[in-house]
């Protein structure tokens, strides 16, 4: 009988493997996913190899909001249209978990500043949002910001910057990006244990 269960169980493991699989991927796709961080650019927020998690959700009834922290697809990321499918599923399972799949990062992670039709400014070192200058608790202290704009957000797009403003290629390098680019927003940073906590 012991013999037979584990030849139940020896057969039925691979079965439970790609099951186990399958559902990480279909999670990734349309729900949550993890996401390593591999620059300084939200630093003091996010730290180099942070794991945060990323709810895809968020704006699928709503828009973003000046604050969220969100990942997005990079505007220089080179499309993978000679990648195979089993090569493309690997990936996705390896991104499910959070673990770092190309030298150059398909995604950016950075704040939203400024929302469509909203006027940013930098001036005298403090971000003015339709001229009025707003709270920025999580920047470090001492930061220096160069002047830009003013800039005017086209509808459907959103101007985002890293917190490290000294050290994050952002809107200010590339513009504000179309709403429809945004993979998700970070809700909890899941790594380092002892910074555990939402974003």
């Amino acid at each position: 009988k012991r013999k037979g269960g584990l030849v139940s169980f020896l057969v039925e493991l691979p079965i439970l493997i790609v099951i186990a699989l399958v559902v990480a991927v279909l999670i990734k796709t349309f729900f949550v996913q993890a996401f390593f961080i591999p620059s300084g650019s939200m630093i003091p927020t996010l730290e180099v190899d942070d794991r945060v998690m990323v709810n895809k959700l968020s704006y699928a009834f709503g828009d973003p909001e000046r604050g969220d922290i969100v990942v997005f697809d990079s505007p220089f990321a080179a499309a993978s249209n000679n990648e195979s499918v089993i090569a493309a599923s690997w990936r996705a399972v390896k991104e499910s978990l959070g673990i770092q799949t190309a030298l150059v990062p398909d995604d950016l992670i950075k704040r939203v500043m400024a929302l469509p039709g909203e006027t940013i400014e930098i001036r005298d070192n403090s971000v003015l949002i339709d001229g009025t200058t707003i709270d920025e608790p999580y920047l470090s202290p001492g930061v220096i910001m160069q002047d830009f704009g003013p800039q005017t957000i086209p509808d459907g797009m959103v101007f985002v910057m890293g917190d490290n403003r000294g050290s994050s290629h952002d809107s200010r390098k590339f513009g504000a990006i179309p709403k429809e680019t945004i993979v998700g927003r970070a809700f909890v940073l899941l790594w380092p244990f002892g910074r555990f906590g939402s974003l």
